[in-house]
This record gives structure tokens, C-alpha cells and sequence, in this order.
């Protein structure tokens, strides 16, 4: 968001930068610029035992991991705020309780400096357990706070060890907290098992997977993810529909992020102005396993009840996200000053869990709502005119009665001539 600063607070804030000189870090300074907030990204590195495997072009995953890191650092745009979170650095025993609880963050989130970072990379040795969930949740705590773009780049080479702590259930709690933090997920070990895991993680908050096995395509697939937090983005806002209309949030036109239960129905308002058209649409993504056959239903009713408009959309699993859309033009008034009609949006779906999946958190929606200037006659845009009346029915049939007994005259008549010739 670019925030705006009164001429005089600029004027202080340049006298202060003169007179202090170096006195103030070169982080500060670029706090207080009133530009964009900056986007902030946490490295996760697996560092457990397995992390010893020489199986990386002749190397070891460690080794291909700190060379990944150093060449990252090197590139990392000066905007990103970076930090360094580890997983399994630190215990070398077998007691599963403390080995669950090792995780520290190796660099602080904040301005880079590279020495310093490379520096602590270099000091890493695999050694223990892999805690991905404890982990995942320190680093959504890390990077909490502020309002610029947040990701989670997670390199690990094989599945949690910390069950019940589901890795999975553990995104899609940081997902629902609606504060637009991606994971991404690198896999050094193309097992199946590891890679469900981690592409579990990343579907949950709408991130990538990705299978690595040579350094090379480490590094340049770690330098990409964190470019990609430093690209402008339109960040969703996170919102919460209620059970009825009449008690649903009053939307603006933006992007917004928000949880469905199975079967679940959800309540937004939207106040539109005489010559305006409203356009919404919403998707919901099965960020777990669901039963085939599902669909999702998107209406725009008045406060009474009166259905406006709707969207639908079905699916049999073969895709990850199913969405719909609708327009509902609202006619321009005679009189100046007419008041604004209150549009409710009603979402529902019909997805259901697989057997032994948890339904809690809901599923991710993200709604789209854009109220703009209307087209000079609206109409209904979805029937053509055919929900205002019958008129147009009613025309095609006597249009097809005529056409038939026009067509049965010039048909005997030509039998007629036939038969004469």
C-alpha cells in the first residue's frame, strides 16, 4: 500500500537524515520512505540427518542447499526483507519430544546483509529431526506484522517426523488466517510420499511444488521464489461472510479471502448505485481430498429474497478449483439522488470430505467484487431479456408456426405442379 505523508513530515524526516548521517541503519531510512511496503520472505531449511546424503551431483543435499543459499543471497533485491529459519539443526539425540521442538531461526527477518547470512549458512551441519510443522508455524510468527507480501520457502528432503503435528493441517491453519502468506516447497527426494506431503503444503496457501534434484535447478528455482515476492501484487483482503444477509460484511470493490465449510452457505453485501454494474465472482479450492461430483453456487438476491442473477459451475475432481461469476446491471434512475440498492451475494457449495479428512478449516474462497459504471440500457445480460417476460417466447413460436404453414403450402404446391407436368 502507498501511504501519503504530510510535506512537512517530509521536510523533518530530511532534516533528521542530514543531521544524523550514518548514525541511522540504512533499513531505517527505507522504512520511512512512504513507498510500498516491503515483501518479506523466510527461508526453511531442512537440516535433520538425511540432510547428509550424497546424492546431488556427487555431492551431498547439504552441500547443494548452502550453495543454493549463498548464490540466492547474492541476487536477493534490495527491497526483500530476508531471514533464515532451520529445522533439525541443533539436537543430535533420539528423544522424539525435544527433537520435535528444534527449530530456530538462523537469520532474522529484516534488510540483508549478505556477509553476515553466508556466514551463518556456512556453520550449518545436518544433524536431527524433521519438525516441518513447528517449523512452518514459527516462520508464519516471523514474519508476522506490516503489510507488504509474505512467503515461506521450505527445502526439505523428506516427510515430517513430528505426527500428529500434520504439516498440511498446519498451512491450511495459517491460510485461514487470512494474512496472504504463501509457502513454497522445494523436494531434494522424488519419493512419493514426500511429495504429497510438500505439495499438500503449498496447495493449502496456494503456493508451488517443486521436485529438485541437481544444484542447479536448486538455485535458480530458490532465486525465483524470492523474486517473485519482490513483484507487485494485489494482495486479498481477508473477510468473513456471515449465515444471513443481514448480518454479512459490506464489500467494496476489491479482492477478498475467506473460509467455507463443507456444504457451507456464506453472506457478503454490496451497495450498488443506480447506473452501475456489479460483477462478482468467487472460487473455492479443495485443498484436500474430496468426494467426486461437487459444484458451487454464486447468487446475487435483494434483502426480500428476490434472486437477481446467479452463476454456477460443477466439478468430478479432475481440477483443483472450481469457479463462477455474475453480472447484475443496475438501470440508472429518473431522478437525481436516488438511493443505492444493497445487493446480497450468497455463496454455497457442495464439496464433501473424503473419508478420514478433516473438515476444519474450511476451504479457501476468494471472492472478486468490482462495482463499476453501467452500460447505457442495462438488461438482463444472463437471459437476454426472457426474465423480464415471455415476449420474445412468444415470438419464436408464432415465427415457427407461420414459417410451417408457409413451408406445407409451398410443398403441396409444388406436388401440385409436379403431378400436372
Amino acid at each position: 500500500m502507498i501511504t501519503r505523508q504530510r510535506l512537512a513530515a517530509g521536510v523533518c524526516a530530511l532534516l533528521a537524515a542530514l543531521t544524523a548521517g550514518a548514525a541511522f541503519p540504512a533499513g531505517a531510512a527505507a522504512d520511512e520512505t512512504g513507498g510500498p511496503a516491503a515483501p518479506k520472505v523466510e527461508l526453511v531449511l531442512d537440516v535433520s540427518g538425511s540432510m547428509s546424503t550424497r546424492d546431488i551431483d556427487g555431492g551431498t543435499r547439504m552441500a547443494a542447499a548452502k550453495q543454493a543459499f549463498n548464490e540466492v543471497l547474492d541476487a536477493t533485491p534490495e527491497e526483500v526483507r530476508l531471514g533464515i529459519r532451520t529445522l533439525g539443526a541443533n539436537y543430535r539425540g533420539n528423544d522424539r519430544k525435544t527433537g520435535c521442538k528444534d527449530t530456530a531461526q538462523l537469520y532474522p527477518v529484516g534488510p540483508l546483509n549478505r556477509t553476515e547470512a553466508k556466514t551463518a549458512v556456512a556453520t550449518l551441519a545436518p544433524t536431527g529431526w524433521t519438525p516441518i510443522g513447528p517449523a512452518l508455524l514459527k516462520a508464519a510468527t516471523d514474519l508476522e506484522g506490516g503489510e507488504g507480501t509474505r512467503r515461506i520457502v521450505l527445502i526439505s528432503d523428506g516427510e515430517d517426523t513430528c505426527q500428529p503435528l500434520d504439516p498440511c493441517e498446519v498451512a491450511r491453519e495459517i491460510a485461514a488466517k487470512g494474512i496472504g502468506l504463501t509457502i513454497d516447497t522445494l523436494g531434494l527426494v522424488p519419493d512419493a510420499k514426500t511429495r504429497d506431503q510438500l505439495s499438500c503444503i503449498a496447495d493449502a496457501t496456494g503456493g508451488t511444488y517443486t521436485s529438485v534434484q541437481h544444484k542447479e535447478q536448486l538455485s535458480d528455482r530458490v532465486g525465483q521464489l524470492v523474486d517473485r515476492a519482490a513483484d507487485p501484487v494485489v494482495t486479498p483482503v481477508a473477510t468473513e461472510g456471515a449465515a444471513d444477509c443481514a448480518k454479512a460484511p459490506a464489500l467494496k470493490s476489491g479482492l477478498y479471502t475467506d473460509r467455507e465449510e463443507f456444504g457451507q452457505q456464506r453472506w457478503y453485501r454490496v451497495d450498488v448505485n443506480p447506473g452501475q454494474e456489479l460483477r462478482a465472482s468467487v472460487s473455492v479450492a479443495d485443498d484436500r481430498a474430496v468426494n467426486p461430483d461437487y459444484g458451487m453456487l454464486l447468487r446475487a438476491v435483494t434483502r426480500q429474497g428476490r434472486e437477481l442473477v446467479r452463476g454456477e459451475a460443477a466439478g468430478t475432481g479432475r481440477t483443483d478449483v472450481v469457479s463462477t461469476g455474475l453480472r447484475y446491471p443496475k438501470a440508472k434512475s429518473d431522478g437525481d439522488g436516488a438511493p443505492a440498492e444493497t445487493v446480497c451475494l450468497q455463496v454455497t457449495n457442495s464439496f464433501s470430505a473424503a473419508p478420514g479428512v478433516k473438515t476444519s478449516p474450511g476451504l479457501p474462497l476468494e471472492l472478486t467484487v468490482d462495482v463499476v459504471d453501467g452500460p447505457d440500457q442495462a438488461h438482463d445480460v444472463a437471459a437476454f431479456g426472457l426474465g423480464r417476460g415471455w415476449w420474445l417466447l412468444g415470438l419464436l413460436v408464432v415465427v415457427g408456426f407461420l414459417a410451417g404453414v408457409v413451408w406445407g403450402w409451398l410443398s403441396r404446391w409444388r406436388v401440385a405442379i409436379w403431378r400436372t407436368n
